[in-house]
């Protein structure tokens, strides 16, 4: 689909035209998904927020003003909603992790680790564990595959900002992962 017939699909949807943002959502469902699931990492947190963000482009789409791209305007959409929902998980998973141990504490026991973890497991683990920035960074420019300029447009910072905060993400990814060179877990 040319830039020009997106443009037309996206003043028929303006307007009320059903088909039109149908259109739409099967254009970009597909890249929805897959930026929330690199965030989130679960297959129905993907779906939900890949809903959720087409909800949202529903309630707002009068309010879009062309600026930017409409994938542009979509994937920030779809980031904002992957972050809260991470955020939400994290405080919930914080609170688990407080009762657990205050469970153990009590039993006098200690935590048991899983020797049997796969790499892929050990990469989203230091994928999450980095900070909010330098995640989105990495997940929008080396697992989406964007370029750098549509990264800074999604995140409304500078290229410059971008290099520096996937620089940062990368090598702390290294150290995480330093140990899966000497085939520890």
């Amino acid at each position: 689909m040319s830039a020009a017939e997106e443009q037309q699909l996206i003043v028929q949807a303006k307007n009320g035209n059903a088909r039109a943002f149908r259109d739409l959502v099967e254009r970009y469902m597909k890249h929805a998904y897959n930026v929330a699931h690199s965030f989130v990492g679960s297959h129905d947190d993907a779906e939900d927020i890949a809903q959720e963000t087409f909800m949202r482009v529903h309630r707002s789409l009068s309010s879009f003003r062309g600026d930017a791209e409409f994938s542009t305007w979509l994937y920030r959409i779809t980031m904002n909603l992957s972050l809260n929902r991470l955020n939400e998980k994290k405080k919930k998973m914080q609170r688990e992790v407080s009762n657990m141990e205050s469970v153990q504490e009590s039993a006098g026991a200690s935590p048991a680790f899983s020797d049997g973890a796969d790499v892929q497991m050990h990469i989203e683990r230091a994928l999450h564990r980095l900070p909010t920035l330098q995640r989105a960074v990495v997940i929008l420019r080396h697992l989406n595959g964007l370029s750098t300029y549509e990264v800074s447009n999604i995140l409304q910072c500078s290229e410059g900002t971008v290099k520096t905060h996937l620089y940062r993400g990368l090598k702390k990814m290294r150290v995480m992962l330093e140990f899966l060179k000497d085939g520890r877990p």
